[in-house]
C-alpha cells in the first residue's frame, strides 16, 4: 500500500468523509506504511486537536475508530500508543562486561523504523522535494550513456546465449576484471577471483552476515548509522554493539573495552561506513584506521567495509581494505546511488581464502546474479561514461552542498558534522520524531536523528540530504512548523 494524497493533505470539512474519518484515516495509513511504528505514541489529544485544526472531540472520535480496528491501544493515564500486531518480547540485553548495552531489541520495531524512510523511496508521500530520501534526485541520475550499454548488451548475438543459461556464479568474469582494475586505482588488491557480484550493497552485506555469523554472535556496528543494517542484523538474531563514530572514526576505546569482553562476549564483526559516512559525512583517518586494523588482528574479527559512497569520496580517501589488503577486510560497495536505484548492482571483494564461503551462501541465496545488467555496467565502466558521470555528479552536488547550509542556518539549524558527501547532520533545536509527524502533514518525509540509532533514543538530530533539501520552499515550511513544537 502506497502513501495516498490523504496521508499529507489538510483536512477539509468540505470533504465527503467526515473530519474525525479524515483524522482516523491519516494515521490508518502511517501506521500501516509504518510512518508510525509499533509503540509510537500518539500526539495527546490536545495536541493533536491544536495540530489539525479541529476539536477535542474529533480527535476522541478519530482515535476511538483506530481502537476499533485495532492499530492502536489506549494506556491508562498515558495516552494512545501504537499496537505492535506481532507482540515481540521486549527488554534489552544484557550489560556487558565492558559497561555497555548490549542491545537485543526486538526485531520488528527496529526493522519497522528503517522500513518507514524505505518505504518512502518507492512511494513519495507528495510530489515536493524529499529531504528524507536517500538517493539522487531522478533528474540528476538522467543519462544517455545508460540506455546505450543496454542497447548494445540486447542487441548482440550472444543475448540469447547468455539469457537462456544460468550466469557464472561469481558474476559476469568482464564486470569483476572490470571491478578489479576500479579496486586497484583505490589502492584495494583485488584480483577478478576474489569479487562476487551482489543484488546490490545490501545484498553483500546480508552474505557476509550470513558466512561469518551465527545467531547470538556480537557485532560491532558504528551509531549513528544506518537504520536498515541495524534491522538486518537484529532480524539475524545478533547481537549489537554500538560504536560512536566520531569525526576520525569510530570511538577506539569503546571498541577496545567491547573486545577485552569474556569468551563468548566478543565481537565477530565489525560493520563501519570508513568514507562520507551515513549519515554523518565523515571520514576516516589514517591513524584511526591503523588502530581498528591492531584491534581486529589482536581481538580476532572481521571487518565490513561498507563503502557504497565510493563515488563521491575525495581522492586518496582512507579505507581499511587498502591498509589491510583484504586481510581481515571484506570490501563491499554498489552502484545504485550514482547510477540508478534500480540497477540492482552490488559486489564484494575479499581474500582467497574467504571468497569461496561467500560465494557458496551467495549461490544457497540466489544462485546467480543477472548477467544483462552486469555486462551493461562493465561496458559503462570500460569506456570510461561511469567515470565522466560520477564527475558531474560530484561537481552538482557541490554546488547544492553550498545552497542546503545556508538554508539550513537561516532556518535555525546547526551543523552535527562538517557538511561532505551526500547527506548532512543537522540539528534542529526540537524533537525530530514529532517534527516527522508533523512535516508529513505538510507532504515532506524527513529522516530523524533515532532513526540511526539502534535504541532509538528521542533527539533534535536529522538527516538531510543536500541533493533534495535545496528547496528554499521546504525551509520555510519547516521554519513554521518547528517553531510550533
Amino acid at each position: 500500500m502506497g502513501y495516498t494524497e490523504s496521508s499529507w493533505r489538510m483536512l477539509t470539512r468540505t470533504s465527503t468523509q467526515s473530519l474525525t474519518e479524515q483524522l482516523a484515516e491519516r494515521f490508518s495509513e502511517r501506521i500501516r506504511n509504518r510512518l508510525l511504528a509499533p509503540g509510537a505514541r500518539l500526539p495527546s489529544v490536545r495536541e493533536c486537536a491544536k495540530q489539525q485544526g479541529v476539536s477535542p472531540h474529533t480527535v476522541v472520535a478519530a482515535y476511538d475508530q483506530l481502537l476499533a480496528q485495532g492499530l492502536v491501544e489506549a494506556r491508562r493515564q498515558r495516552g494512545f500508543f501504537v499496537r505492535d500486531a506481532v507482540s515481540p518480547q521486549s527488554g534489552l540485553g544484557a550489560t556487558t562486561t565492558a559497561g555497555h548495552v548490549a542491545v537485543q531489541a526486538p526485531v520488528h520495531p527496529v526493522a519497522a523504523d528503517a522500513s518507514a524512510l524505505i518505504r518512502g523511496m518507492f512511494h513519495r508521500p507528495s510530489d515536493k522535494p524529499q529531504p528524507g530520501m536517500g538517493v539522487f534526485p531522478p533528474d540528476w541520475l538522467e543519462s544517455t550513456f545508460m540506455p546505450a550499454a543496454v542497447r548494445r548488451v540486447t542487441n548482440t548475438k550472444a543475448l540469447q546465449e547468455f539469457s537462456l543459461q544460468y550466469g557464472e556464479p561469481a558474476g559476469y568474469g568482464g564486470l569483476r576484471r572490470s571491478l578489479s582494475a576500479k579496486l586497484a586505482s583505490i589502492n584495494v588488491p583485488a584480483g577478478p577471483e576474489q569479487i562476487v557480484t551482489t543484488v546490490g550493497a545490501t545484498h553483500a552485506l546480508d552474505i557476509v552476515s550470513r558466512t561469518l555469523l551465527r545467531p547470538g554472535d556480537p557485532v560491532m556496528v558504528e551509531e549513528p548509522g544506518w537504520a536498515l543494517e541495524f534491522a538486518r542484523l537484529e532480524a539475524l538474531g545478533m547481537r549489537i554493539l554500538p560504536v560512536p563514530r566520531r569525526a576520525d572514526g569510530p570511538d577506539l576505546d569503546v571498541m577496545a573495552r567491547y573486545c577485552s569482553a569474556g569468551d563468548g562476549h566478543k565481537p565477530k564483526l565489525f560493520v563501519s561506513v570508513s568514507v562520507l559516512h551515513n549519515p554523518t559525512g565523515y571520514s576516516l583517518t589514517p591513524g584511526s584506521a591503523h588502530r581498528v586494523l591492531q584491534l581486529a588482528n589482536q581481538h580476532d574479527f572481521h571487518i565490513v567495509e561498507d563503502d557504497t559512497y565510493s563515488h563521491l569520496a575525495p581522492e586518496h580517501a582512507t579505507r581499511l581494505s587498502a591498509l589491510d589488503g583484504l586481510q581481515r577486510t571484506i570490501y563491499v560497495s554498489g552502484f545504485a546511488k550514482i547510477l540508478a536505484p534500480n540497477w540492482r548492482i552490488g559486489f564484494l571483494a575479499a581474500s582467497p581464502a574467504l571468497v569461496g564461503r561467500l560465494l557458496e551462501t551467495k549461490l544457497i541465496a540466489t544462485l546467480t546474479t543477472p548477467s544483462l545488467f552486469e555486462r551493461a555496467l562493465a561496458w559503462c565502466i570500460d569506456q570510461g561514461q561511469l567515470r565522466r558521470h560520477a564527475e558531474r555528479i560530484r561537481l552538482r552536488l557541490d554546488g547544492a552542498r553550498g545552497r542546503t547550509v545556508k538554508l539550513a542556518l537561516a532556518s535555525g539549524c546547526k551543523l552535527a558534522s562538517e557538511p561532505a558527501g551526500l547527506f548532512g547532520w543537522v540539528d534542529t533545536g526540537v524533537d525530530t520524531d514529532a517534527l516527522t509527524q508533523r512535516m508529513l502533514d505538510e507532504g515532506y518525509l524527513i529522516a530523524p536523528g533515532s532513526l540511526f540509532h539502534a535504541r532509538r533514543p528521542p533527539g533534535t538530530l536529522m538527516r538531510i540530504n543536500f541533493a533534495t533539501a535545496q528547496d528554499a520552499t521546504f525551509w520555510k515550511v519547516f521554519a513554521k512548523v518547528r517553531a510550533k513544537i
